[in-house]
């Protein structure tokens, strides 16, 4: 039996923690689909839309030789992906481990037979954390003196 997994994440300001749980993912099942979160539903769940355009971060990750597929995920209910998708274990970071969304997740896909898979999530490095970053520079080097000086 084909085991297909799912690893759904925004994927924004791609860094080694999305490697990661692509790459444990992909050792976890037969094939890999990785639901890149649209602009909209990003925007939806955190207040703010991403740095990173759709087409762009689906590109970044489908470039990537253990994803198989990607899929654009634009409903926020991951059932409804998985009746878009089909497949048996859904991959999530293990912030997820234990809270009420992630307790929602375990419930929902236990009633449809799915398993959901946590794995470490990387602390130390994270798209929240590189915008806070990239927030900074800009705040003491805005970005277009930057770049005029960079064509100058």
């Amino acid at each position: 039996m084909t085991v297909i997994g799912y690893a759904p994440g925004g994927y924004d300001l791609f860094h080694v923690g999305h490697l990661n749980v692509l790459r444990h993912a992909a050792e976890h099942c037969d094939h890999l689909i990785a639901g890149v979160v649209s602009d909209e539903m990003l925007t939806l769940a955190k207040g703010r839309p991403p740095v990173v355009p759709l087409a762009e971060r689906m590109e970044i990750v489908r470039s990537l030789r253990f994803v198989d597929a990607v899929h654009a995920e634009t409903v926020p209910n991951k059932i409804d992906t998985w009746r878009e998708v089909g497949f048996d274990v859904i991959f999530k970071g293990d912030d997820w481990r234990g809270t009420p969304k992630g307790q929602q997740l375990e419930r929902d896909f236990a009633a449809v037979g799915v398993t959901v898979k946590y794995f470490p999530y990387t602390v130390h490095t994270s798209s929240t954390l590189l915008r806070k970053a990239l927030t900074a520079i800009d705040a003491e080097e805005p970005v277009g003196r930057v770049a005029r000086a960079l064509t100058s």
